[in-house]
């Protein structure tokens, strides 16, 4: 089927980015340019933003004397003021607009869409004024040559800065849900018999649910479905790590296709120019068919010996059936480098570099050495859930952002 290929094409370039990724050493990150973050008017307007400059609220910094970085760890305030404060996301976020928002996020959430815009009209300035320097027909040789660099090194510094607009932005839509981001899955203590990593709570699950409309998350059901099988959500399996946060990854892509698509539907639907026999095509059997037995990406993780019961019909497939190839394959490509850096840096962060072995061919293996952890079927349902949703806010905050610092490309 052509919805399966085409996202099985966009799975594979990213999943093979973010293994990829661990095969070289990332550079410490350093504070580059001297500009202040927020103008003095803006903080004066906002006592609040000001408070958290001088040092009123905790903000928990990790020191990393190579490179003299200074991370925010985006911890939220203990209540006792002993305990060690959990943090609101597994990604610690690097560069200074990062770090800054970091802090907003932990004591002045409601802060962050005044705080994005004020970054977004400065990396706006920033990026006309590079172009104006491009444009300088005085530069010759050398020196042509060290403006290309430093526009470089700027652009980079930019699109690093955005990733951490868009993440922080994500961040905040999960905690305006009352939805926490899961942590980071640690390493079990005995690779012989690694301790179970779903100890996060599973309340939560009807929380994500109902962040979707009824067509979307009919979907995300067909989804589960693939990936988990018909096995019962308490009983327990050992499986890659590596292979985990593959599919996380992948249901990423999932929500962030989903919601892009959902869109198109619901404004089709209420405008009432849906195509003629959706509704009729619901009533055939249209179990999932793929070309040449290909399987779908997720189902080849875990359905295996569990049994999977097909597709079940539902509107907006329905309505995504009825796209022709090419654009299919536009919608569930993801549009941005930055999303696509985001979406690997957060596996990252949840899941941990996988360690690559080269094999005598010279070709990189990434199995061999993939860390054995268990986890319950339910575990493993809340964190499609919660990667299906960061998908979705992914695309809604990539829209908005965009819409005010335009970076994704036509």
């Amino acid at each position: 089927m052509e919805t399966i290929s085409a996202f099985r094409s966009s799975f594979s370039s990213l999943s093979q980015n973010w293994v990829a990724r661990s095969a070289s050493t990332r550079p410490d990150p350093q504070r580059v340019g001297s500009k202040p973050m927020l103008s003095s008017a803006w903080i004066q307007q906002r006592p609040s933003v000001s408070r958290i400059q001088s040092g009123n609220r905790k903000i928990g910094t990790i020191m990393k004397r190579k490179g003299t970085a200074i991370r925010a760890s985006m911890q939220q305030p203990s209540d006792s003021g002993n305990s060690a404060a959990a943090p609101i996301a597994p990604l610690e976020l690097e560069s200074p607009t990062g770090q800054f928002l970091s802090q907003i996020l932990v004591s002045h959430p409601h802060l962050i869409p005044a705080a994005v815009e004020q970054q977004l009209e400065q990396l706006q300035t920033e990026r006309d004024s590079d172009n104006i320097e491009k444009e300088d027909p005085s530069a010759s040789g050398t020196e042509l040559v060290l403006y290309r660099r430093i526009a470089e090194v700027k652009a980079n510094e930019r699109k690093k800065a955005l990733e951490e607009i868009l993440y922080a932005l994500v961040v905040q839509k999960f905690m305006d849900a009352n939805v926490s981001l899961l942590p980071t899955i640690t390493t079990p203590s005995s690779p012989d018999n690694p301790a179970r990593v779903d100890t996060w709570p599973t309340q939560e699950d009807d929380k994500l649910e109902g962040l979707h409309s009824p067509e979307a998350y009919e979907m995300i059901q067909n989804h589960l479905s693939l990936i988990l099988g018909n096995r019962h959500l308490d009983s327990v399996t050992q499986i890659g790590k590596l292979r985990v946060g593959q599919v996380y990854a992948a249901s990423v892509m999932y929500g962030y296709f989903l919601r892009r698509i959902d869109q198109r539907f619901q404004l089709e639907k209420t405008m009432k120019v849906l195509p003629q026999g959706i509704d009729d095509e619901m009533d055939s059997d249209i179990q999932e068919t793929r070309p040449n037995g290909v399987p779908h990406p997720e189902e080849a993780s875990f359905s295996s010996g569990g049994g999977f019961s097909g597709i079940k019909p539902s509107r907006l497939r329905s309505y995504v059936m009825s796209f022709d190839g090419e654009t299919l394959q536009r919608y569930a490509t993801i549009r941005s480098k930055e999303a696509i850096g985001i979406i690997e840096r957060h596996t990252e962060a949840l899941f941990g570099r996988p360690d690559i072995v080269i094999t005598p061919q010279g070709t990189s293996d990434s199995s061999s050495k993939d860390e054995e952890i268990k986890i319950s079927f339910g575990g493993l349902k809340r964190l499609v859930l919660e990667a299906v949703t960061f998908g979705s806010f992914l695309w809604d905050v990539e829209s908005y952002v965009d819409s005010r610092y335009h970076f994704v490309a036509n």
